[in-house]
C-alpha cells in the first residue's frame, strides 16, 4: 500500500527561475512597445479662417478695456453701452469675440454672455 510522505517537500526553484526569466522579458520588452490610436477627426474641427466684411467685432485686451468699433469700454460698462450702439443692428449678423490668451476665462464667458443677452445669435469666439 502506498505511504504519505508526513513532511513534502516542495522543489520551487523551477518555479523561481521561470518567473526570473519571464521578469526578464517583460522588462525588455515593455520599454520598447508603443501604443499608437489612429484618430479620424470630423470635418468640422479643422481649422478655417474667418473673413466677414458685415460682422462685428468686440475686442478685450489684459487690462479688460474692451474695444467695439472706435469706442474703447471698461467691462463693468459694456452691456450697458453695447445694448445702446446695437439697438437699431441685425440681430442675424455674426458677432466675433476676440480675447486676449491671459484674460480669465470667465472674463470672456461675461462678454459672450452680453452679447447672447442682446438678442444675437450668431456668436463665435476668434482664436489666432
Amino acid at each position: 500500500m502506498f505511504q504519505w510522505d508526513e513532511n513534502p517537500d516542495l522543489n520551487i526553484t523551477p518555479l523561481i527561475d521561470v518567473m526570473l526569466v519571464l521578469m526578464a522579458i517583460f522588462m525588455i520588452t515593455i520599454p520598447v512597445m508603443h501604443y499608437e490610436e489612429k484618430i479620424d477627426l470630423p470635418d468640422g474641427s479643422k481649422k478655417s479662417s474667418v473673413s466677414d466684411a458685415k460682422a462685428l467685432t468686440v475686442r478685450i485686451d489684459k487690462a479688460l478695456n474692451v474695444y467695439y468699433i472706435d469706442d474703447v469700454f471698461t467691462l463693468e460698462s459694456f452691456p450697458d453701452a453695447f445694448r445702446l450702439k446695437t439697438s437699431d443692428t441685425d440681430k442675424t449678423q455674426v458677432v466675433f469675440i476676440n480675447a486676449d490668451k491671459e484674460i480669465a476665462y470667465e472674463k470672456v464667458i461675461y462678454l459672450l454672455k452680453t452679447v447672447k443677452q442682446n438678442d444675437f445669435t450668431k456668436v463665435s469666439l476668434l482664436t489666432q
